[in-house]
């Protein structure tokens, strides 16, 4: 990495960790509690989250309580809460909370790359294949055939949860956009973008391209057009949570890893 990359990389996470690590990350949430530095969100149907801009000076004995503590919030004055997720960043200082959280019953999921960049770099124009174009959605049809797309993609059930909360979601007219690419009426790739209200940033999320349609620059000219219009939001940065799989794509677009997140998961 350049010292270009590397000032640019500290320009980026640092504004990651002032915009984003706020009531900006759970827009969606039922109800809030600060508890010393965490937010324990409590969303619908029975999800916790809980997250934190930094944790301070704690030491691994403070962190253990906190995690123990947290759990008992869930516990005593959340019960409908059946699981949680607590999001972890690479780049935060967290003695000794990897083993606090095993020490308490979650289970640590696969890393992940928070990648960052500036969404003009990404708006640029690509190639599709022929007969393959691509539009925003929002009716009940579009929404149901794109969620039921995404869950095979990944190898998960065909579910109604999705499509519910994304159909949730679009009435609340929060700003949130729906993406497909299609061919033949036949969706082969689909997208998010969240605008991020009162910061520089819009997410790009839920990315997933049908296997056989890979490689081919489909999931760039998506992450393209949401680009586009992040700007026409007036957001001037693009951030997601990437996978192995979107992570080089995203590179190749222009945004750069400046960290990593880890999610733990915990069952009732």
């Amino acid at each position: 990495m350049t010292h270009e990359q590397s000032d640019t990389k500290a320009r980026l996470l640092a504004a990651y960790d002032a915009q984003l690590r706020t009531d900006a990350e759970t827009p969606s949430a039922l109800k809030v509690v600060q508890h010393g530095p965490l937010r324990l969100v409590t969303f619908m149907k029975g999800r916790g989250f809980i997250t934190y801009q930094d944790l301070g000076t704690a030491d691994a004995g403070a962190i253990r309580r906190l995690v123990s503590e947290a759990l008992d919030h869930y516990r005593q004055a959340d019960p409908e809460t059946n699981r949680i997720e607590w999001k972890t960043r690479g780049h935060d200082h967290a003695p000794g909370l990897h083993e606090a959280l095993v020490e308490n019953g979650f289970v640590m999921d696969e890393p992940e790359s928070i990648m960052i960049g500036d969404a003009a770099a990404l708006a640029v124009e690509v190639q599709l294949p022929a007969g393959v174009t691509l539009r925003q959605v929002s009716t009940e049809a579009d929404v149901r055939a794109m969620s039921a797309m995404q869950d095979e993609v990944f190898g998960e059930p065909v579910s109604d949860e999705m499509a519910k909360d994304l159909l949730r979601r679009l009435a609340l007219n929060d700003g949130m956009e729906l993406w497909v690419g299609e061919f033949e009426n036949r969706i082969v790739t689909a997208g998010r973008l969240e605008p991020v209200h009162g910061t520089d940033f819009a997410g790009i999320w839920g990315g997933a391209t049908r296997e056989e349609w890979r490689g081919q620059g489909i999931y760039r000219a998506l992450t393209a057009a949401r680009a586009r219009s992040a700007l026409r939001h007036g957001k001037r940065l693009i951030h997601s949570d990437s996978t192995e799989y979107s992570r080089p794509i995203l590179e190749r677009s222009g945004l750069l890893k400046v960290s990593t997140t880890t999610p733990y998961r915990w069952t009732r």
